[in-house]
């Protein structure tokens, strides 16, 4: 009984594979050689470009647009009581745009008389700082830097238009 399945299975798998032949290609080969018979169809002509005329801009005595005259400046410096204030015209450093508790010091480096700390970002770069460098998205500067730590001080809005600075740290991660 045992033999007759397995020679049952074997003749099924012989005609299945049989049937899998090169055979009945013949029309697919035909038609392949139509159509490379045929002639090739001429390509549409590229779309002709318009010209553009050129355009010089004369400014007529208007202020340049990209320096700010007094009264912007004016409207880009907050009003407050006191002096304490984020300078608004200030280009922000790469590590700004990181909040504080997402970086970490991993060292420091000291070279005659200079010390760099060294912060790593989310995203597994590291970042050579010194004291007056900005760090986190509240306008934290560098004050101190030690073995242990980097001391900063954040000017935070207190949320009445009025700022105030605040020291904080970051600590060297062990």
């Amino acid at each position: 009984m045992r033999s007759a399945r397995i020679s049952i299975t074997a003749l099924a798998l012989i005609l299945g594979l049989a049937g899998c032949g090169a055979g009945g290609m013949d029309d697919l080969v035909v038609f392949t050689e139509e159509v490379k018979a045929r002639p090739a169809q001429p390509l549409e002509p590229l779309p002709e470009i318009p010209t553009v005329e050129t355009f010089v801009f004369d400014p007529g005595g208007r202020r340049d647009p990209f320096m700010m005259d007094d009264q912007s400046l004016q409207a880009a410096t907050p009003q407050t009581a006191g002096d304490i204030a984020p300078d608004p015209l200030r280009s922000k450093e790469e590590l700004e745009q990181y909040a504080l508790d997402s970086l970490r010091m991993v060292g420091t480096l000291e070279q005659d008389d200079t010390r760099w700390a060294l912060i790593t970002t989310p995203d597994g770069i590291l970042h050579r700082v010194l004291i007056g460098n900005y760090l986190g998205q509240n306008n934290g500067q560098i004050i101190r830097i030690d073995a242990a730590q980097i001391e900063l001080i954040e000017i935070v809005s207190d949320g009445t238009g009025q700022w105030q600075k605040r020291q904080t740290s970051i600590a060297l991660r062990q």
